[in-house]
């Protein structure tokens, strides 16, 4: 207050002249928070806060319209969930000033080809939905919505583009139909029947090879796992039947309607779809989560059927609260559990099944998994009553078709439920999974109560995770994870070649020497490769590798900081231990030999190891497909280190193409602002050093980038050379012993490899050509002539599902 004071009396009008200058954006944030805060609890109705801000924003359209138009076209692009409350808002605003209204129009018609320009499809989405309800507010008039609508569906007759192009602006037209389906048929019925027949055409003709890859289960009971287009084409078909009668929508138009239908209508501007372009990156098709119907939910309002529309738009409305407030899980779950019309519907369930479809939706999740752990504990909390006892049935239900569930996303199941217990002291009644223990261990059932287990210790400790289990489970419990140092005299050490070397390192290292000084030590180790291959055997001896990285993890075992203080310290050591290949693959055995009862901690080695390049990714991959790693090869740990070897590949490719990409960038703009400069002739000298500078970092970079690819190409050579291998020899063994080929090891093996492909599916394209030639072919492979059925679909139909031009899912190839 003195600092206000004392300027008010030494400047004059000056604090006056910018108190003036702040009150329009006073104003304006006023406005906006305004518009953004209609429509949630008030002591007051909708209907009287839609018409007092109506009222308050026509007398600020003087001097504010563009602030206004920009917030309105932002909040029908990023609160989907409010849709019919904006459109309810444009409408009276319309209705008050035509030509305010119009320009609303042309302003959302701008931001549409914007989104698809971008590429954001899902608020493209939005937006023609929102243009849609326009409609019924007496906005926009039905004729041209339809005229919209007809060019949307023309994108299907369009030659050399991609499935999911089509698939899209199908989705665009069929999605906004529960909202404005019935008056486009009160005005234009033969124009709207010729639409949907096009789209039934359509639909029957389109390619589903990917619905087997996409689905949570295999099987259909008790509820299929439908393509997300064919659902909706049902929704939509049965809503028609019904004659477009919807009953859950919040429509607060309907209340201003003798004022809405005075209002003079604007035509949409003709929109024609922007042609496919080849970086456009379309949405990917997806399956819709079923769990629950009404049998599940016996006290209360009946859960739609899964064909009725009411579901979809139950269902589309708690996907956009999720969308809208993912960041904030207190206010995700507060919005969630205050949904317009729970009473008339069982929502805890409506709630869970969609949480769950997001957390299990192949390939990614939308969100990052932990966010769904958190938003689930956030609800628990706010609804402890009811809420719990859903999750709890919901987890039971999921638990008993766990043998059909895809791999992937009994991995996020596992993650998610080892979370949960976690921050409910670990209580579950253990004893109704009994039956998983007369289960032979590898079935999928007693392998995901002993991974939950697994999970649940790196959150507590091992003699938690044994208090809380009941004895019988006692074959399911993890191991103590503790260090298994092999030159010592309880495990009779002592008789080991090595073992007065590993003294000797262990000596020295406590006595903080030198990493020349321990290569000096080490040079007493004898080698076992010396006899039996005289030119390698100097550079990789795997009894020194062994003498030394047991004896410094044996030290540095206490924590992980500990020992990436060791790794770090004694880097140099590594780094000459490990010149060869061989080294490499060596070293991440003797991890695995002295860490194999702490999973967490050799992800955590072989994480630290490849940041600090003492192995690279290649050596990872080879590694786990080895001999060495066959009893652990399914267990979740071993594959959560692969995707994040591939991941950090992907990333080092992607950080130096951005750095080549910003250095061309950079000489570009100093050539072009050389070239507007008049001084060309002072300025010569020294632009020609910069330039010659910046051309040589280019140069490195290329480099860079060259090396880089190349190493994430021999990583994907080296993966899918392993699973090939893999995969043949079980199927050779089991066409010898005449046995079912179809076995839980073969399932999870199939549907890691399916994984691979569906993540990575952009970089594997680049390298293509080398794939095809060195491994998916005919003569090398004989995994081409295998049953594609729900549980196995050959790896050739991946390859060709994204890359072929006949069924390219991932948007980059062309449709023939």
């Amino acid at each position: 207050m003195s600092r206000r004071r004392h300027s008010d009396e030494n400047d004059g009008g000056q604090s006056h002249k910018r108190r003036r200058t702040s009150e329009p954006i006073e104003i304006e944030d006023r406005l906006e928070s305004l518009i953004c805060r209609v429509g949630e609890k008030s002591t007051s109705s909708l209907e009287s806060n839609l018409e007092g801000l109506a009222g308050v924003l026509e007398a600020d359209l003087p001097n504010y319209k563009s602030k206004i138009l920009r917030i309105l076209c932002a909040v029908a692009r990023l609160l989907p969930e409010k849709l019919t409350v904006y459109t309810t808002l444009v409408g009276l605003l319309n209705a008050r000033n035509y030509n305010f209204g119009g320009e609303f129009v042309e302003a959302m018609i701008r931001q549409l080809k914007e989104t698809l320009k971008s590429n954001l499809y899902n608020e493209a989405v939005y937006l023609v939905r929102f243009l849609c309800d326009l409609v019924n507010c007496h906005v926009i008039a039905a004729p041209s919505m339809v005229a919209m609508f007809e060019n949307f569906v023309s994108v299907i007759q369009e030659e050399d583009v991609p499935q999911v192009r089509c698939d899209w602006y199908v989705y665009a037209v069929l999605s906004s139909l529960p909202w404005v389906g019935k008056e486009l048929y009160e005005k234009k019925d033969v124009e709207m029947d010729r639409l949907l027949n096009q789209i039934d055409g359509y639909l029957k003709r389109r390619q589903k090879t990917h619905l087997p890859m996409l689905q949570v289960w295999t099987a259909d009971k008790p509820h299929p796992q439908e393509e997300y287009l064919d659902c909706l084409w049902a929704q939509i078909q049965k809503l028609k039947k019904d004659r477009w009668q919807e009953r859950h929508i919040l429509r607060p138009y309907i209340a201003f309607d003798s004022v809405l239908c005075e209002a003079l209508q604007h035509n949409l501007p003709p929109f024609t779809p922007p042609p496919h372009m080849d970086d456009a990156t379309y949405p990917m098709p997806r399956v819709v989560f079923r769990m629950f119907d009404y049998t599940d939910a016996p006290e209360g309002p009946v859960m739609p059927g899964s064909h009725s529309v009411e579901r979809f738009v139950i269902e589309e409305n708690l996907h956009c609260i999720i969308k809208s407030h993912w960041r904030e899980r207190k206010t995700c779950a507060a919005q969630l559990l205050s949904y317009p019309g729970k009473n008339k519907i069982p929502l805890n369930y409506h709630i869970v099944e969609v949480i769950f479809g997001e957390l299990f939706q192949l390939p990614s999740p939308p969100n990052i998994d932990v966010m769904y752990t958190t938003l689930l504990i956030e609800l628990c909390k706010l609804q402890p009553g009811s809420l719990p006892q859903v999750l709890a049935q919901a987890t039971e239900m999921l638990y008993m078709r766990l043998d059909s569930m895809n791999t992937t996303c009994i991995d996020r199941l596992i993650n998610w439920f080892s979370h949960h217990l976690s921050n409910f002291q670990f209580r579950w009644s253990w004893d109704d999974w009994a039956d998983c223990l007369t289960q032979d261990l590898e079935k999928p059932k007693p392998k995901f109560v002993k991974e939950v287990l697994e999970k649940c210790m790196r959150l507590s400790y091992h003699q938690r995770i044994v208090d809380i289990v009941p004895p019988t489970f006692s074959a399911l419990i993890p191991a103590n994870p503790i260090y298994m140092y092999k030159y010592t005299e309880e495990s009779n050490g002592t008789s080991l070649p090595g073992y007065a070397v590993a003294i000797a390192v262990s000596n020295a290292i406590k006595n903080r020497a030198s990493n020349d000084e321990i290569l000096t030590v080490l040079k007493d180790v004898p080698n076992p490769n010396q006899e039996v291959d005289d030119d390698g055997g100097e550079g990789f001896n795997p009894l020194k590798i062994e003498v030394f990285l047991q004896t410094l993890l044996n030290l540095a075992a206490k924590s992980f900081s500990h020992s990436f203080s060791a790794l770090a310290k004694f880097h140099e050591v590594l780094k000459v231990l490990t010149e060869s290949d061989e080294g490499k693959l060596h070293i991440l055995r003797v991890v695995y030999e002295v860490w194999r009862n702490h999973p967490q901690m050799i992800a955590v080695l072989v994480d630290k190891m490849i940041r600090t390049q003492i192995v690279d990714c290649a050596a990872v991959a080879n590694w786990i497909f080895s001999p060495d790693m066959a009893h652990d090869f399914t267990r979740l740990y071993v594959w959560e280190i692969l995707y994040s070897t591939i991941r950090k590949m992907n990333k080092h490719v992607q950080k130096i193409q951005k750095e080549l990409e910003d250095s061309k960038e950079k000489l570009e703009k100093l050539q072009l602002k050389r070239k507007d400069s008049g001084d060309e002739e002072d300025m010569e000298k020294n632009s020609d050093e910069e330039d010659g500078q910046l051309e040589e970092q280019i140069e490195r970079l290329q480099e860079k980038v060259e090396s880089a690819q190349s190493e994430q190409k021999n990583l994907f050579l080296v993966i899918f050379q392993r699973f090939i291998m893999m995969l043949t020899e079980h199927l050779v063994r089991c066409e010898t012993g005449s046995v079912d080929f179809n076995t839980p090891w073969y399932k999870n093996c199939i549907e890691r490899l399916q994984q691979i492909f569906l993540m990575h599916h952009v970089t594997i394209q680049q390298y293509m050509g080398t794939l095809e030639n060195l491994l998916f072919t005919a003569e090398n492979w004989t995994i081409t002539s295998w049953p594609c059925t729900s549980s196995s679909v050959p790896c050739s139909m991946y390859l060709s599902l994204f890359c072929s031009p006949c069924s390219c899912e991932c948007g980059k190839q062309s449709l023939v």
